[in-house]
């Protein structure tokens, strides 16, 4: 695993990361936007203590580790977008935390999306982040799980953020929270 000085990790502030994407996404993970470590890596929920991938490995929504805090394989994007799932983010460029987003960047972030879930045409979009899926579309009482209202055609979910900084979540937890979407997207059996 590589380590960068915090010089190099805030070299990376504003960068932004591709969306891993495939012909055909029937889950649509999406992150908030990238954290420094996942822009220096250009690998969504790349920082070492994020549960992301740990997560889906748990809930059996994929069948091997991958880990990707020193950049993930042209093997692992592979795979992924083989098992049917996509990653992108509400907000495009990199910060140190998500808190620095501003609500208008949220807000813009929410239509961008709409418009990919329209064009891409996933089975379930599965936004990883309550805090910021209630700014983004202007839902202050929503609440984790699948929302009343499709996105694009596509049934949505809100499970919880699995980064290190949200400690009310285990493994176990965001495991559970995630094969909700991923059973309905066809993913997991």
């Amino acid at each position: 695993m590589p380590r960068f000085s915090r010089a190099e990790l805030e070299s990376f502030r504003d960068a932004e990361v591709p969306d891993l994407l495939g012909p055909d996404p029937r889950l649509l993970f999406v992150g908030i936007n990238p954290g420094l470590w996942t822009a220096a890596t250009s690998t969504h929920f790349a920082h070492p203590v994020n549960r992301f991938y740990p997560a889906l490995l748990a809930a059996g929504i994929i069948d091997r580790r991958i880990d990707p805090a020193a950049g993930m394989t042209d093997e692992d994007r592979d795979y992924l977008r083989a098992r049917g799932i996509g990653i992108t983010n509400l907000v495009r460029r990199a910060t140190a935390r998500a808190d620095e987003l501003t609500r208008d960047e949220l807000r813009a972030g929410a239509a961008a999306l709409t418009a990919l879930v329209g064009e891409l045409r996933p089975r379930v979009v599965a936004v990883a982040g309550i805090t910021a899926y209630r700014q983004a579309f202007g839902l202050p009482s929503a609440v984790v799980g699948e929302q009343p209202q499709p996105l694009g055609g596509a049934r949505l979910w809100v499970v919880p953020n699995p980064s290190g900084l949200n400690a009310h979540h285990t493994v176990a937890t965001l495991a559970a929270e995630y094969a909700e979407p991923a059973r309905a997207a066809g993913v997991l059996g």
